[in-house]
């Protein structure tokens, strides 16, 4: 196609369709009309795009439908992006493009079938959070496979056992001691049963693990305002700080933050980040745009040993850069997502949700503790490290 766009006149009824539509940036997308926008799109997937193509259309395209609040549009082009054309889970949990969607409840719904995974949506991302959970629990497997191979050893025990048992019980000469039996049968059973409930027990702890590593992956995604006006992710603070998040109404953060002041010195010492959060503070997000189409990915980690000696410098003083700029206190970005998090991990403790709780973050991200009410600092600072000691370089 050689079609050009026409920025002229976007309102108009047909407008023809350039290859770039594909990845058109997304503040060039705001000077023509959004409706105009999902049109283009969905006559770009008439078109016999390529894969790629298609992927980038449909995400596009969700972020249209999430621009204009329809979040169960945008739920179906990204359920339809991620079954037929791989879009990775992460480039949704990544994209700031996508922070309202993030908020809605269609999100959560498209996030929880993606962790159980199906022919509806695909299994990318349950498959990359098994992985992560088989690295927190490597022995989840063994012990299943020896729950099966008992279970089956058992059973084949128990079909020579019940036979033996009939001629005890009708008796006779050579007939087998019948409670010798019987007590044999009994045990088979019984090891059957707990085999299986341990199966479906570890089962379901498999399960609620996969839906915590969900929610802390969800939480490294979401985003925060620096003391320097920066915005960065959470999972760009990994290894530099311990957030601690204090979620309640204005007037208890307000006084939870000014009784830390007096232990500030402390604190900061051993790396307390503190993160309010208001209860009904849903501003819209305030990130900066990132393109309208597939993102990079936004956060910044240490590459891997294999990666060049440039790259790891530069990535090794874009880390000192940022911690220099970590103070006290942070500001959340699109406090709605946040306001999600924390009512899931709310109903995943058994606590209400809306209730005024902490949670404190290991330096690695993952949630350490967390409670009903505003946290205890002097106890805070007994039970957390200083960033030098031992305990903390174990932690990252």
């Amino acid at each position: 196609m050689t079609w050009c766009l026409s920025e002229s006149n976007p309102s108009r009824d047909s407008i023809p369709i350039h290859d770039s539509i594909f990845h058109m940036p997304f503040l060039k997308l705001l000077l023509v009309h959004v409706k105009d926008a999902l049109a283009q799109f969905e006559t770009a997937l008439t078109l016999d795009p390529n894969p790629m193509e298609a992927q980038a259309a449909l995400y596009n395209k969700a972020c249209c439908h999430a621009y204009r609040g329809e979040g169960k549009q945008a739920a179906d082009c990204l359920r339809t992006a991620l079954r037929e054309y791989n879009l990775k889970f992460s480039t949704i949990l990544n994209d700031p493009d996508l922070a309202s969607f993030r908020a809605l409840p269609e999100f959560k719904e498209l996030q929880e079938e993606a962790r159980l995974g199906g022919e509806d949506i695909g299994y990318s991302f349950r498959r990359d959070l098994k992985l992560i959970s088989e690295v927190q629990a490597p022995f989840r497997g063994v012990r299943r496979f020896f729950y099966v191979a008992f279970s089956a050893a058992a059973g084949i025990s128990t079909f020579f056992t019940i036979p033996r048992l009939f001629r005890a019980i009708k008796g006779g000469d050579g007939a087998p001691d019948i409670w010798e039996t019987a007590g044999n049968a009994a045990i088979n059973i019984g090891g059957i049963i707990a085999l299986v409930l341990l199966f479906f027990w570890d089962n379901k702890k498999e399960e609620e693990q996969l839906a915590q590593i969900s929610r802390d992956e969800t939480l490294s995604r979401l985003p925060l305002r620096l003391s320097t006006n920066r915005v960065v992710e959470l999972v760009q603070l990994r290894d530099t700080v311990r957030p601690v998040i204090l979620a309640g109404t204005k007037e208890t953060v307000s006084l939870a933050i000014k009784q830390a002041e007096r232990f500030r010195t402390e604190l900061l010492k051993r790396g307390v980040l503190l993160v309010p959060v208001i209860w009904g503070e849903n501003k819209a997000p305030q990130m900066e745009k990132k393109g309208f189409g597939i993102p990079s990915k936004a956060a910044t980690s240490l590459p891997s040993i294999g990666e060049d000696f440039e790259k790891r410098t530069e990535s090794i003083a874009a880390k000192s850069r940022l911690k220099a700029e970590v103070r006290f206190k942070a500001e959340v970005v699109s406090p709605a997502e946040w306001e999600r998090w924390i009512r899931d991990q709310q109903k995943s403790e058994g606590v209400t949700p809306g209730e005024d709780v902490y949670i404190i973050l290991r330096l690695d991200g993952r949630v350490r503790r967390s409670g009903k009410g505003m946290p205890d600092w002097q106890q805070i600072v007994k039970e957390l490290p200083p960033m030098e000691a031992l305990l903390s370089k174990l932690e990252r």
